[in-house]
């Protein structure tokens, strides 16, 4: 390995690494106002429940349904990816990315369609101009990315695994996870978990908004801190006419009591348009609207 090549490795290995935490939410020339601040929350409507059942039953019934609609009647999508992830105890400033993706899709026990990703990251200045693209069983599993700005002017585009070190480098899921399909199952799964503590509690809220979109917010909180439970507190809130989950955020348990509580995950899938007809053309690295070969 040649000295320039070594030079790019070294470089490229801060390619998906978070930046260095910052309180204050960054604005991007096309919003009016941050994502924490459109995304206010109304008084509490206690749940509804049989006094015999959890009260996250509710709670799971509405994600399987979204689920189940977002499998037979999303084929694709595009949105502005929000996220902000503490990754080895820091927390890294809010990331934005203009998104598209396919869902995957199996009929009669064979994938007809794989689940595709192109991200074009925005924001901060340190990534803007960064292009990755993933799609399932292409390029032996690999994703396909280049660096941004100046340093995208000199950097070669390379193909490197995608649950592989320099992908995962200052990232909490491997880019294969991506996408609301996921998150769904992912807020499944930790339900499920969740349900299995007594003292669980779950409550929702009406008409709360991400930036234009009326949501229903979910929360879950967990008193007790338990092997096995990944947050304190979550809030997810769900495009009441999408049935969709739009933002998730997560903290961890106060260090102390009274403590405000710290944030370990956050996404948010703004200005999210379902089914726009996005093709093969949208995941090629050769597509000529895109830098990677340009």
């Amino acid at each position: 390995m040649n000295i320039e090549r070594r030079h790019f490795i070294a470089l490229f290995g801060s390619l998906f690494a978070t930046s260095s935490a910052k309180q204050v939410f960054g604005q991007a020339p096309q919003f009016v106002e941050p994502v924490h601040r459109v995304a206010a929350v109304p008084s509490v409507e206690p749940t509804p429940a049989p006094s015999h059942a959890h009260p996250l039953d509710r709670a799971l019934e509405i994600a399987r349904s979204g689920l189940s609609g977002c499998r037979e009647n999303v084929t694709d999508y595009t949105a502005l990816l929000v996220k902000r992830e503490r990754v080895d105890g820091t927390l890294g400033q809010h990331e934005f990315m203009e998104a598209k993706v396919r869902n995957r899709k199996v009929s009669g026990g064979q994938l007809i369609q794989p689940l595709s990703v192109y991200l074009n990251f925005v924001k901060p200045t340190s990534v803007k101009g960064r292009e990755v693209i993933y799609v399932e069983n292409r390029n032996d599993g690999n994703i396909v990315a280049h660096e941004g700005g100046f340093k995208g002017k000199f950097l070669p585009t390379v193909t490197i695994p995608a649950t592989g070190m320099l992908a995962m480098r200052g990232q909490r899921y491997p880019m294969t996870e991506i996408g609301v399909e996921n998150l769904i199952e992912k807020l499944i799964e930790r339900g499920t978990r969740a349900r299995q503590e007594p003292d669980v509690q779950c409550e929702f809220r009406k008409n709360a908004r991400v930036k234009d979109r009326v949501c229903t917010v979910l929360q879950v909180t967990s008193p007790t801190k338990v092997e096995g439970l990944d947050f304190h507190q979550a809030q997810v809130f769900i495009d009441d006419a999408l049935n969709l989950p739009v933002r998730y955020i997560a903290y961890d348990w106060p260090t102390r009591e009274g403590a405000p509580l710290e944030v370990i995950e956050e996404y948010n899938y703004l200005d999210l348009k379902i089914n726009v007809g996005l093709t093969d053309a949208d995941f090629d690295p050769y597509n000529k609207q895109y830098g990677f070969y340009s």
